[in-house]
């Protein structure tokens, strides 16, 4: 017999590989090498999550308790990826299009972005998966206790215990490969890669037991046949009305659980592995239950009476000595519980997280979605909580139900619980009159009556229910009884569970959809939802903004990340035909915003934020047309003159932009020369003036000598100053300077322009903060120009911050053969109107006598900055006034 410690040890070693396999994906997923981790073989691979603990042990177990009865859990899902362009492909075009996160997220946004249909779906969801992580984990620990030394068998506090460690062990796995970062296409490539080398190993693990009790224990096929004739299996009879209710159940179960969801659609990163996945999931479930009657047939014939056939892969083997064999079993079963745990702990933090935490902090928040505060840390520690809750939830329906439940029984409670959501769920997808009340009223009904029915019912008699509501029912309201309701009594008790629950909640939903009217945004999501192949893009919802751009990019910064954000706004600005960070505030960029924003957070709360900021959601004229015009060719025609309007309105904005930057820099240009002329006119003067007095003054003190001479001195200098930054400028534009190369370190080159300019500012001026990381990058430049332009940068930070305690941030950043530095101050920042001028020649947006000087300093910065093939850039939803320093590292500058 192998030794417990041993067992221990394996599984240990197994778990750290696991780690390895995850850690090696999501590192080449960020160097850009996920290509094969999104093949169609690993998506196919991923889908195995739904053969759980319930397949590997169970299915056996059901089996020799029910005989063939078992296939129809294998063919729901059969039948379903068998019609996969029906369902399939169209939840997967609308999880791309409309960025879902879950199925809680996809219903929510079907039914107008409703935040109460997200938090009900979600509370269905953990609810109903509870019963499903309780088997894995009543799996796992029994086949622990199989292994336990035979002279003191495992007691029930033994088994609690176990449970205890193996739901804490997975837990950490999924904090830490689940929610490293906020994804938002809410992809885990760790994740999912792990999940496809458990299903090699499960199947591998199924089909060598299957082949030694086939040819190693009963000499072959046709003995297995013979001895499967003479089992009590053989004597099952069918009975149509569970088998047919059980097909249905396991099809729906493969659409809506949490977990099946989300590697179906979310984790879906080409519509066409669907395609492979249509038969090659089916061959899977073919292979892995290829050997489930064989062992089932064998284990009844050769185990002792009273022996749990849920553990016959594992003790068949230990019964004859296979130690390696039962090893292989086991971690086949581990790996069966511990993939679909942790999908599903994924799964549904995600929608907790989304629809419950987030609406919530919302709520909460003065200021709404721009308060300063990091959202996503918010994001992702709910989530790891989530995750916790969730496991926490499962191991105490494990305490509070004994245990005792076969693994088929708890599977298939679970399996009611979640098909709650298919009638609201296929309803939005292939009807529009679906609205959100009959969707809500459906889910709340169902979900109610599955409570009633079969899951508080599963705790026994007198667990949550007392002998007497099972009996007579409660108040003793006879056809109110959990097991027969309103009279209907004779039938099993799942077969009644799920008729009555999905009756009522189709009933519900039909009759609550019929009698409402959906709001706007509703039947344009209908619309899209509906007519997905159609409209590929999101239905609007969004009309004209007077919300500032830059207000919008402080709020997706701190759901996306900095980097991301500021990207995304580039790029809608660019199509836009704008430069810079913010493009306009057009119904358009304001779904595409809200789209990214969704892959975080989810539909509903991302459509809050964006509410709040907006000042609320509003419906275009053309947005209702689009809604109720079935004309193909009056939407080809409505298209085309909306897109011949903003191409003329694009134009004319670009007319206007250029008419006023023309004006400014003609004003500009005017208060130059007047500027100009006083900065001449005035040193001028005082040099004659004070030449004129040294002239007449034969007998003048040497003091008053001195005196007078260093004023000429130091307007002298002041001429010189402005001359060299008018010639510097003139040299630049004209491509005549030469630059002096050499290699340096970013931090080094800071660090000497940062001393250079403390030394002539007053002590504790401004305070400069500098980040840690990214100082050591080498560069290949002009280190003299370079530090010119950072001189200049800190200097007007030091002359205009307004801060009452001015602060100066500098933060690195290096990607793709650049590093980019960034000056930030905590002051008012520079005026929109300001921001597209400052790069211009006698740029000045203050009084033109503060500070000295004509405007020239970032002119001759951005020219600096082209000459060593970098650029200098405002960047605006800071806070305060911030700019962008990028220039190409030494590795990039000699490959160019």
């Amino acid at each position: 017999m192998l030794s417990f410690n041993l067992l221990v040890g394996v599984c240990l070693a197994y778990v750290g590989f696991l780690f390895l396999v995850a850690f090696a994906a999501e590192k080449r997923a960020q160097r850009g090498k996920a290509a094969w981790l999104r093949s169609p073989i690993v998506y196919t691979l991923s889908l195995s999550i739904y053969c759980t603990g319930w397949t590997f042990y169970g299915a056996v177990g059901y089996a020799a308790r029910s005989g063939l009865e078992f296939v129809t859990i294998y063919l729901g899902p059969t039948i379903v990826m068998i019609g996969w362009w029906v369902i399939l492909r169209k939840l997967v075009r609308i999880g791309r299009t409309q960025r879902i996160t879950s199925i809680a997220d996809l219903i929510s946004s079907r039914y107008g972005k409703s935040t109460l249909l997200g938090v009900l779906v979600t509370v269905l969801a953990v609810v109903g998966t509870t019963p499903y992580i309780a088997l894995q984990l009543q799996s796992v620990t029994l086949a622990f206790a199989v292994f336990a030394p035979s002279t003191a068998e495992m007691q029930a506090s033994d088994l609690n215990s176990t449970a205890l460690w193996v739901a804490a062990g997975l837990a950490l796995f999924t904090v830490v490969f689940g929610t490293r970062n906020l994804d938002v296409n809410e992809r885990h490539h760790g994740v999912v890669i792990a999940i496809a080398v458990e299903a090699v190993v499960k199947i591998v693990a199924l089909i060598a037991v299957g082949v030694f009790v086939v040819w190693g224990l009963s000499g072959g096929a046709g003995d297995i046949m013979r001895m499967i004739d003479a089992s009590p299996i053989a004597a099952w009879e069918i009975q149509p009305e569970r088998w047919v209710t059980l097909t249905f159940l396991a099809g729906a179960a493969f659409l809506c659980l949490p977990r099946m969801f989300h590697v179906l659609v979310v984790e879906n990163s080409d519509e066409r592995h669907l395609a492979t996945a249509a038969w090659a999931f089916p061959l899977y479930l073919m292979l892995i239950s290829l050997f489930v009657i064989p062992i089932a047939v064998v284990g009844l014939a050769v185990m002792p009476a009273g022996a749990n056939p849920d553990l016959f892969v594992l003790t068949v083997p230990l019964a004859f000595d296979r130690d390696g064999l039962a090893m292989l079993s086991f971690l086949g079963g581990f790996s069966s519980a511990t993939s679909m745990v942790i999908v599903a702990a994924i799964a549904l933090s995600t929608m907790v997280s989304n629809h419950i935490v987030m609406p919530i902090w919302l709520n909460a928040r003065q200021g709404g979605a721009t308060v300063s505060g990091d959202v996503r840390n918010v994001v992702l520690l709910s989530r790891r909580v989530s995750i916790a809750g969730v496991l926490a939830l499962g191991y105490l329906y494990y305490r509070f139900s004994g245990g005792g439940e076969a693994l088929a029984a708890m599977g298939l409670i679970a399996f009611v619980g979640v098909a709650q959501v298919l009638p609201a769920l296929l309803g939005g997808i292939f009807w529009r009159g679906a609205t959100r009340v009959g969707a809500a009223t459906g889910v709340t009904l169902g979900f109610a009556v599955w409570l009633y029915t079969l899951f508080l019912p599963s705790f026994g008699v007198g667990g949550v229910m007392s002998a007497a509501t099972f009996e007579a029912g409660p108040w003793g309201i006879g056809f109110l009884r959990p097991r027969a309701l309103f009279g209907l009594e004779g039938i099993d008790p799942l077969v009644h569970a799920v008729f009555w629950s999905l009756a009522l909640n189709t009933a519900a939903f039909f009759l609550g959809s019929l009698l409402s009217f959906p709001r706007p945004l509703e039947r344009l999501q209908g619309a899209t939802f509906v007519n997905i192949y159609r409209y590929s893009d999101s239905a609007r919802g969004w009309g004209r903004s007077f919300v500032e751009a830059e207000d919008l990019l402080m709020m997706a910064q701190r759901i996306l990340g900095a980097g991301e954000a500021q990207a995304l706004f580039v790029a809608a600005a660019t199509e836009q035909g704008k430069a810079g960070y913010l493009p306009d505030v057009t119904p358009d960029f304001l779904e595409r915003l809200e789209r990214e924003l969704s892959g975080s957070v989810g539909a509903a709360t991302a459509h809050a934020m964006l509410g709040q900021i907006t000042g609320g959601v509003t419906v275009s004229v053309e947005d209702l047309m689009r809604v109720a015009d079935e004309s193909a060719q009056m939407m080809e025609y409505s298209s085309q003159l909306e897109a011949k309007s903003d191409e003329l309105e694009r134009t004319a904005r670009q007319l206007r932009e250029a008419n006023e930057k023309l004006t400014a820099l003609s004003i500009q240009k005017d208060a130059f020369l007047s500027q100009i002329s006083h900065e001449l006119r005035t040193p001028m003067t005082s040099i004659r003036a004070f030449s004129e007095i040294l002239m007449d003054g034969d007998g003048m003190e040497g003091t008053d000598r001195r005196k007078y001479s260093s004023i000429i001195h130091d307007e002298t200098l002041r001429l010189t100053r402005l001359l060299d930054d008018l010639l510097d400028l003139s040299v630049l534009e004209n491509g005549q300077v030469t630059l002096n190369a050499r290699d340096a370190s970013l931090g080094a080159v800071l660090d000497r322009a940062l001393a250079a300019v403390e030394s002539r500012a007053e002590p504790g001026a401004l305070r400069i903060i500098r980040g840690e990381a990214g100082g050591e990058v080498a560069l290949y430049t002009d280190t003299d120009r370079l530090s010119q332009v950072f001189i200049n940068i800190v200097s007007n930070a030091q002359k205009y911050c307004d801060a009452d305690d001015p602060e100066l941030r500098i933060e690195y950043r290096e990607a793709g053969g650049k590093v980019s530095v960034d000056f930030i101050d905590n002051g008012t920042g520079i005026p929109k109107q300001s921001q597209s001028l400052i790069f211009e020649k006698f740029a000045r947006l203050t009084d033109q006598r503060r500070a000295g000087g004509a405007g020239l300093g970032l002119a001759i910065c951005r020219e600096i900055m082209a000459r060593l093939g970098g650029e200098i850039e405002y960047l605006p939803g800071q806070g305060g006034a911030a700019f962008r320093v990028t220039l190409p590292t030494a590795a990039a500058s000699a490959a160019a």
